[in-house]
């Protein structure tokens, strides 16, 4: 993409902060964990109307059951993005999640298609990796052509173009680890809690998670044309079902983050503390290795006594998401001791990340190549 192209669509996603209607600016920062619910379509645009069921009010009504759980929760935070059957323009909708600085973006849809495919599919911003997951987020872009002064708030972006998607991705490459955690427990919860088909986790171009600046999924809870799971999906028992699902797997997200910063880590076990240090050295010249250890929106000093102990610790700042790296290494056998080390401390999810001149890059990119 040249630069020009890449400047359109930052100022496009800019864009979104000037036209929101003062009705969406009420929203203020607040200390607690936030949640922005987003149900599909609404109003004039009822979404697919697979065996007669209108996704738009199977949307709302799992979202609502979503924000009633996660409500009882003091230190958890729902807005909704619509309470009722209206429709919002999808720049409305990324633009409530974004001014109230929220921690995740869920949006909630109902899938269609021309045979008996069925099954869950919770996606993440990305470049179309097939065809399928194209039609899918060109689907559900193409709502944009029902708002009357769409060329103003959207210009340039064509949801029929494959080349409209890819600069989709800019702005949304940050979250991207969260958002495929999130979407993995989603999906993880529809087929072990559920007993539902899973079509697991996929990256699609939707315009919605491209200007949220949060970690973000869309949930396609099932196919609507499919008649046993539309017949699921419009009862109250699936929506229930689904909702506690979802319900669920942002509660264990939330939980995960929490675990892995400030004084909530597990215990140190100091009898496991002995770590081999026999492998011999295996340097990668320009490359800097680190393990991630924690991702939060709380923002601690990178000190020992924050990480249970850890030193060396970096943090990243990410819009508001803070993450949080042990060690800084260019010997990749240095870096699997470090892992070690963290597990050991308490870090069971940690990870190994690469860095190139301070940008990101595929660990297994990096060790594909050859070892200096």
């Amino acid at each position: 993409m040249n630069s020009i192209m890449k400047l359109q669509y930052y100022i496009l996603a800019i864009s979104v902060w000037i036209l929101i209607p003062n009705s969406l600016m009420a929203q203020t920062k607040t200390d607690k964990f936030v949640v922005v619910l987003d149900a599909g379509h609404g109003g004039h645009d009822p979404g697919n109307l697979g065996n007669g069921y209108k996704e738009k009010d199977i949307a709302l009504k799992i979202v609502l059951e979503v924000g009633k759980e996660l409500e009882k929760n003091p230190d958890i935070k729902v807005i909704y993005t619509r309470k009722n059957d209206v429709f919002l323009k999808l720049h409305e909708r990324a633009a409530i999640a974004n001014k109230a600085d929220a921690d995740l973006f869920v949006s909630v849809h109902c899938n269609s298609f021309t045979n008996n495919a069925h099954g869950t599919e919770t996606f993440v911003l990305g470049l179309h990796a097939n065809e399928r997951n194209f039609n899918v987020a060109k689907k559900e872009n193409e709502v944009i052509f029902l708002e009357e002064d769409y060329e103003k708030h959207y210009e340039g972006f064509d949801p029929n173009s494959p080349e409209s998607l890819i600069g989709l991705t800019l702005m949304q490459e940050e979250y991207l680890d969260q958002s495929i955690l999130l979407a993995n427990l989603v999906e993880n919860n529809f087929k072990g809690k559920l007993n539902r088909k899973s079509r697991g986790v996929k990256q699609a171009g939707f315009w919605v998670l491209h200007n949220t600046y949060m970690p973000s999924v869309l949930i396609e809870t099932g196919f609507l044309t499919y008649k046993p799971e539309g017949s699921y999906l419009n009862s109250g028992k699936g929506q229930n079902q689904m909702a506690t699902a979802i319900k669920d797997a942002i509660l264990d997200y939330k939980h995960g983050l929490d675990l892995n910063v400030g004084d909530n880590i597990i215990p140190y076990n100091e009898e496991s503390s002995n770590v081999s240090t026999e492998e011999p050295k295996q340097i990668y010249e320009g490359i800097v290795f680190k393990v991630q250890i924690a991702a939060s929106s709380r923002k601690l000093e990178p000190k020992s006594y924050n990480f249970n102990g850890l030193d060396a610790i970096s943090r990243d700042d990410f819009d508001g998401l803070y993450k949080y790296y042990y060690g800084n290494t260019s010997d990749y056998n240095e870096v699997k001791r470090l892992q070690t080390t963290a597990k050991q401390k308490g870090y069971s999810s940690c990870f190994v990340v690469a860095f190139k001149n301070g940008h990101q890059v595929s660990v297994s990119d990096v060790l594909n190549s050859s070892a200096n």
